[in-house]
């Protein structure tokens, strides 16, 4: 099992040799510095602690920066746990691109990109009313529930509200390729969020 912090640079295409088009995820993965190895006997469960982001300490709190000098790290801004990912790492150790393999499968982790406020043909793909002839409800959710019984709304019905901007896990994506002197995983498909965005990346399976 393997697991890296990455930035989302974007999405390009690359050439195959059969003439084939694969469009690919640009994330640039590491190098992650080891800063704590949670164990069941001391913590109740088993984890790696990785930090990502390198940054100014004048960014950072008194408490995040005696973390990070415990384990001889300097200043990240990202420092996140991965369960069961533990394996041989150590304190102080770093983790960088080489730890995968083209072909390897894995998930990604991320916050999906806010879309605000959005009524149910965005947001739960509802379909339109009629658009003709006086009609009043085009985009209105229509009916949510009866009358006189049970005379109110069940729980949980579809409707209007805040879209996006949620943790969402993409499983089933495989790696392309890996650059390690740049520091670079190429996944095939889409990777939530944004460019620029934190995700957590780990083998599948």
């Amino acid at each position: 099992m393997a697991a890296i912090l990455a930035r989302k640079l974007g999405m390009t295409q690359r050439f195959l040799d059969d003439g084939r088009v694969e469009r690919v995820t640009v994330l640039e993965a590491g190098p992650c510095p080891v800063t704590a190895v949670r164990t069941v006997e001391r913590d109740g469960y088993e984890a790696v602690q990785l930090a990502f982001a390198a940054c100014k300490e004048k960014v950072l709190t008194k408490a995040q920066l005696g973390h990070l000098k415990k384990a001889d790290a300097s200043a990240h801004r990202v420092v996140r746990e991965f369960r069961d990912e533990a394996g041989e790492l150590l304190v102080g150790e770093t983790v960088t691109v080489e730890a995968f393999a083209a072909g390897d499968k894995v998930k990604i982790s991320g916050k999906s990109k806010g879309k605000g406020f959005q009524g149910t043909i965005k947001r739960h793909n509802f379909a339109s009313g009629p658009k003709s002839h006086g009609s009043h409800n085009v985009r209105a959710p229509g009916s949510i529930g009866a009358s006189a019984t049970p005379s109110r709304v069940f729980k949980g019905m579809k409707g209007p509200g805040r879209m996006g901007g949620g943790r969402i896990t993409q499983r089933g994506l495989t790696v392309v390729d890996v650059m390690g002197t740049r520091n670079l995983l190429l996944v095939r498909g889409a990777v939530p969020g944004p460019r620029g965005g934190v995700v957590e990346v780990r083998t599948d399976g």
